[in-house]
């Protein structure tokens, strides 16, 4: 599967294997700067993810040793849609998936494409990889999830002095910060994320939709509401076939068979 430009080059690759699809970025010329054929690229392919009952985790990256540049300006002024509906931008940052989705991070993760690794649930990280959230040096504000998003992820005074100065972290002070799970030497980040990846297949599928859902509905949430809206999934989590499953594979020291049921 692809997004092609008029010119039926792919921008957008993915290949899946062992429960994993990985969703490539594929515009290095450009490093990888989001245009409105990548934006709904990656909005067909997290569709797919999320469609598709024998894939259990997402992994973001991006080809020729960049992540993401963020939006391409040139094809904005061109008046391409960067913006999916219902999805945000680059067909992702407003997504709401109930798969995991790792972002493995090589090279540049600028702007929107540092919006792209916060969108997603883990990011993996090369030595060499670099993250800005520039847009305040433009004019503008990091409107594609970065403003929202990171002050939730670290501390605030942390997260404004991005937001505010615009500067550059290394991936050794993004894990520092907390935005950064796993840092792999460069040009394993993909590697280290299909890894990751694999350790999370090996869960149950609806325990791990189940995670995301209680994490999003507490976000804001009161703890009483929280603890309300998980004891709903735990119950409905209890009744699964894959709980009873997950309880007889433990009894009999043997890996579960999960059915997503």
């Amino acid at each position: 599967m692809s997004a092609t430009t008029d010119a039926a080059t792919p921008v957008v690759r993915t290949e899946s294997a062992d429960g994993v699809l990985v969703i490539t970025i594929d515009r290095p010329e450009a490093r990888n700067a989001v245009n409105a054929a990548v934006a709904t690229g990656i909005a067909a392919a997290v569709d797919r993810l999320e469609n598709e009952p024998e894939l259990r985790v997402g992994v973001l990256t991006g080809a020729g040793g960049t992540f993401c540049a963020g939006m391409d300006l040139k094809a904005a002024a061109r008046g391409e849609q960067v913006n999916v509906p219902g999805k945000g931008f680059a067909g992702l940052t407003e997504a709401r998936t109930a798969k995991p989705l790792i972002a493995a991070v090589e090279g540049y993760a600028m702007g929107g494409g540092f919006e792209l690794a916060l969108a997603c649930d883990l990011v993996v990280a090369a030595d060499g990889a670099r993250f800005a959230l520039p847009e305040v040096k433009r004019g503008l504000i990091a409107g594609g999830g970065g403003v929202v998003r990171l002050p939730k992820r670290i501390p605030h005074h942390l997260a404004m002095e991005l937001l505010l100065t615009g500067q550059t972290v290394t991936a050794e002070r993004a894990r520092d910060l907390g935005i950064v799970s796993r840092v792999a030497s460069d040009g394993d980040a993909l590697a280290a994320a299909r890894n990751l990846a694999e350790e999370i297949t090996r869960n149950a599928p609806l325990a791990l939709a189940a995670v995301k859902k209680v994490v999003r509905l507490s976000d804001g949430a009161t703890e009483a509401d929280a603890f309300a809206a998980q004891a709903t999934e735990v119950g409905a989590l209890l009744r699964s076939a894959d709980f009873s499953e997950g309880v007889r594979a433990f009894a009999e020291k043997r890996t579960p068979e999960w059915t997503g049921q």
